[in-house]
């Protein structure tokens, strides 16, 4: 029987050899996890949580060495073993002062191979003895792939605010995973085992929003042909997440408020309050601060609410992530898709890391998905990207009017200043508003006439 604290990935993009390694690495008591890929293995590297790896140099896409320095910023610790036919001593000390720990040619002598192996997991284990009882207490982030610094303190935040019984607001633009989070804290929370129910609230038409979150009774309203225990019951004891919470009426509004204030609940149509247990977690994509001053939301409902704000980085802020993510949606899609695509291009994931992803983690999932419907290479062509990009109007994420609004007023500001040098009175004359007003529009973007002046 397999150890499951010896785990090995092995990368080679030669199956024959793949299998060959495999089988005298399984038969030496390891469990191992084989890829064909350095894009593969990084989308692995969280899903498996292996304790040694063991890559061929040469690879098309990504090679051995830059597969190396991906995972060494991601798990420094990590001992990582290279093969290759075409090691010369050179490449040996190159690698090794880089922080290779183990460097074997090819054909690889078995004993040797074992023993480096066996070292580098006497290593690693030696560094955290309890490597299995982290991966059980972190099997809340198991579904969130990262790489990123920002990720990381994000989940960090997470793993503390998850022992609270404090309300969270998800901040974060559409597409960067507000749900999955939400999702991740419940399960790092006491509360893993009851229910976790999310709600779309701009998918509930205004006049159903108390019968669906609070239920109603038998004959409450025309249609209420049996009671309905609404979300709330439904988690009970767990967690309820309200996404895009921005677009909750304002006449309901006020009954969520002291739902939440007296935790109890009463169903429409009834007479009785029930009492309820349920963390909330809120989301929005809007900046619900903003959406108070306007009086578009309650500030008091607001407070309640945030009492714990976590922000999301979007996708085109963490870029490191984007070749593992991409490997794991073309892990994802292999089997629907019935294909065998390895990964894609060197050019293509340079396309796919410079491009700035509107529409974030959703829209990314999206082009892959068409790249690997549509590919017949086994490597993704950068021509097939670019194609994917173009046509992807799904995934664009166009920002809400009130943003594109925004933005439009600022740089209009800007392109102002710029032609009049600083110079306000006859900016405001341009824009045909007065001074006073044309100084509030200033001030609400932060823009500084001085700094115009300087740069004319």
């Amino acid at each position: 029987m397999l150890d499951s604290r010896k785990r090995v990935l092995v990368v080679d993009d030669d199956e024959g050899f793949l299998r060959l390694i495999t089988m005298r690495l399984t038969a030496a008591g390891f469990s191992v996890k084989p890829v064909t890929s350095g894009e593969e293995a990084l989308g692995q590297l969280q899903l498996c949580r292996p304790h040694v790896v063991v890559t061929d140099l040469m690879m098309d896409g990504m090679d051995g060495m830059a597969l190396f320095d991906a995972i060494h910023q991601r798990c420094p610790t990590l001992p990582i073993i290279i093969l290759t036919a075409h090691g010369t001593i050179n490449d040996a000390v190159d690698a090794t002062k880089r922080g290779v720990f183990g460097f074997l040619t090819k054909p690889v002598d078995n004993k040797e191979l074992v023993r480096q192996v066996t070292q580098g997991m006497e290593l690693c284990m030696g560094a955290d003895v309890t490597h299995d009882e982290a991966d059980g207490a972190e099997s809340w982030r198991s579904r969130i792939i990262t790489q990123s610094p920002l990720m990381e303190d994000l989940l960090n935040q997470v793993a503390r605010v998850a022992q609270s019984k404090a309300s969270v607001c998800l901040q974060g633009e559409s597409g960067t995973g507000k749900e999955l989070m939400a999702w991740a804290i419940h399960e790092a929370s006491p509360r893993r085992e009851k229910p976790f129910i999310a709600v779309n609230c701009s998918a509930i038409p205004e006049h159903l929003f108390e019968s669906e979150l609070f239920g109603h009774k038998k004959g409450a309203f025309t249609g209420a042909t049996r009671d309905h225990e609404g979300l709330f019951r439904a988690a009970d004891g767990g967690t309820l997440f309200l996404d895009e919470i921005g677009d909750m009426p304002k006449s309901f509004q006020v009954k969520l408020l002291r739902a939440l204030q007296e935790m109890t609940i009463r169903p429409v149509g009834g007479t009785d309050d029930i009492s309820i247990d349920v963390r909330i977690i809120a989301a929005s994509h809007v900046d619900l601060s903003e959406a108070v001053a306007k009086g578009e939301f309650r500030e008091d409902l607001f407070y309640r609410l945030n009492v714990v704000t976590l922000r999301l980085p979007p996708l085109r802020e963490r870029p490191e992530d984007i070749p593992l993510l991409a490997a794991h949606f073309i892990k994802q899609l292999g089997e629907p898709y019935g294909n065998t695509v390895k990964g894609f291009s060197p050019e293509a994931l340079e396309y796919l890391v410079r491009y700035e992803w509107p529409g974030n983690v959703r829209q990314l999932h999206n082009v892959v998905e068409q790249c690997v419907a549509l590919t017949n290479t086994p490597f993704i062509p950068l021509s097939l990207v670019q194609k994917a990009l173009s046509g992807d109007m799904s995934g664009m994420a166009l920002p809400p009017l009130r943003e594109a609004r925004q933005r439009f007023e600022r740089e209009y500001l800007v392109r102002l200043l710029q032609i009049t040098r600083g110079n306000v009175t006859q900016a405001a004359q341009l824009a045909k508003r007065n001074r006073t007003e044309f100084y509030r529009l200033l001030n609400r973007h932060d823009l500084d006439p001085k700094a115009f002046k300087a740069s004319g």
